[in-house]
């Protein structure tokens, strides 16, 4: 009995009890822990085929290798969505230097090319990655949108997402008629003058609602006659 509770005693039992602890918890975190949402995982072809673009087209700005120049900043750990936003809602590559990227219709890449360049940023650096298509288009809450835009977004972009002046000549565009996959990827990513909400400052469920909101806005009808861009009283009392 005694040589059996000297065994229960050992110094090496409590470490052995504290390893099997942390790799059991371990183990259930990586089973039942929440999945980020991830585009498909990057083939090498796809790396290679973002890669030669990237330097063709990038390098002159962003660097070689990405690492940044006097011209551009560098895009190590941005990820693949902020390339996806950046190439996709056509501002980049840059027309002409300014104070800010403008938003172009007319993309100049296939989205298939936009994918392998993003692909290419993405094996640089762990960053931020293209949502998918369920979470993007998840039914959210228009009135938690509404409220979660007026705290968070309607200082720069208005209480109806119709923009408006920074300072140094900068701007809040307009979002209207913006995907809501760029709405997205602008919130996790922070292009230009914008901050960067990621799941600790808004969750999936708000972003979904905020695009929600921003649809509804968008497309609803203005019962009281022209709404004169919904830019408020400055607008509003110049015309009265």
């Amino acid at each position: 009995m005694n040589a059996l509770a000297a065994r229960r005693r050992h110094p090496a039992a409590i470490a052995l009890l504290l390893f099997l602890g942390l790799a059991l918890v371990g183990a259930t975190y990586s089973l039942f822990a929440p999945k980020p949402a991830q585009a498909a995982v990057a083939t090498a072809d796809k790396v290679a085929d973002g890669k030669a673009l990237f330097q063709a087209n990038c390098a002159t700005c962003h660097g070689i290798s990405a690492e940044g120049t006097k011209s551009g900043p560098t895009l190590i750990g941005v990820g693949a969505a902020a390339v996806d936003f950046q190439v996709g809602t056509g501002r980049m590559p840059l027309s002409a230097p300014n104070v800010q990227a403008p938003r172009i219709e007319q993309v100049k890449y296939s989205q298939e090319q936009i994918e392998a360049m993003g692909a290419f940023v993405a094996s640089l650096a762990p960053g931020p990655a293209v949502p998918d298509k369920a979470t993007v288009e998840a039914e959210g809450d228009v009135a938690l949108g509404g409220e979660l835009f007026r705290v968070n977004c309607s200082m720069c972009h208005n209480f109806a997402g119709s923009g408006g002046a920074l300072t140094r000549g900068k701007y809040a565009p307009a979002l209207y008629g913006v995907e809501a996959k760029h709405i997205y990827e602008a919130m996790i990513t922070g292009p230009q003058s914008m901050p960067v909400f990621d799941d600790k400052n808004i969750d999936a469920k708000g972003k979904a609602s905020i695009i929600s909101y921003l649809k509804t806005v968008e497309t609803q009808p203005n019962v009281g006659g022209m709404n004169l861009g919904n830019m408020g009283p400055v607008s509003e009392g110049m015309f009265i």
